[in-house]
């Protein structure tokens, strides 16, 4: 994991995300999955961008199957924005960095 971004797992998922007072984004991805790969550069220059304002994670879907069935996750990547511990919005897919730096800014504002 790159400098900025939180590995979320089953064990921390409460208190990294649910519990946790603002925004939280969270990349849903897999090793073999290309489009992950592809956005992921941009996950981490996110969470260096947003690092003390919003806190940027991912969540291996092989390793955490139980949280990708929480969210019904069908596809990845899929990006989902937490507010207060609660989602308030996604995104499915390898989408172009400004389109999640408007979604977190909005969170933030």
């Amino acid at each position: 994991m790159a400098e900025g971004v939180v590995n979320l797992t089953s064990g921390v998922w409460e208190k990294e995300v649910i519990q946790y007072k603002g925004v939280v984004l969270v990349d849903f991805w897999a090793p073999w999955c290309g489009p992950c790969r592809m956005i992921a550069p941009t996950i981490e220059e996110l969470a260096a961008e947003y690092a003390g304002k919003a806190k940027i994670g991912k969540v291996n879907t092989d390793e955490n199957s139980d949280i990708a069935g929480r969210f019904k996750i069908m596809s990845i990547p899929t990006i989902l924005f937490f507010k207060d511990g609660v989602k308030v919005d996604q995104v499915v897919g390898a989408v172009p960095k400004p389109q999640l730096k408007s979604k977190i800014d909005a969170l933030l504002a």
